[in-house]
């Protein structure tokens, strides 16, 4: 028998949930996670359980945050913005909050 894989915390995670997402809903997702410095599945049950993101600075979410900074400013330089550009800035002012440690509203 094989050596049952455990998480970080000694649990054993051998359930599996799905479910299907909009091209729209999957990139918001994506940056979510990216900008959280959380893997996606932690990302994902966190969010699902109701327990609070706590960003964690370390040289990923800065790439994450800068990426996403200069995708803000290409769509406003172009005059043309897309409906998420506003929840995109919102998470990224979080995530920025979050690490100054301040309020997230």
């Amino acid at each position: 028998m094989s050596n049952k894989n455990l998480d970080r915390n000694g649990r054993l995670r051998n359930k599996m949930v799905s479910f299907r997402m909009s091209p729209e809903e999957n990139e918001l997702l994506r940056k979510a996670v990216a900008l959280s410095g959380y893997t996606r599945q932690d990302y994902i049950i966190s969010k699902l359980l109701n327990r609070e993101i706590v960003v964690q600075p370390n040289p990923r979410v800065y790439k994450a945050l800068k990426t996403q900074l200069e995708n803000v400013l290409a769509e406003l330089k172009t005059k043309e913005t897309s409906d998420d550009l506003l929840e995109t800035i919102q998470l990224i002012s979080k995530t920025l909050y979050g690490i100054k440690g301040g309020n997230n509203d």
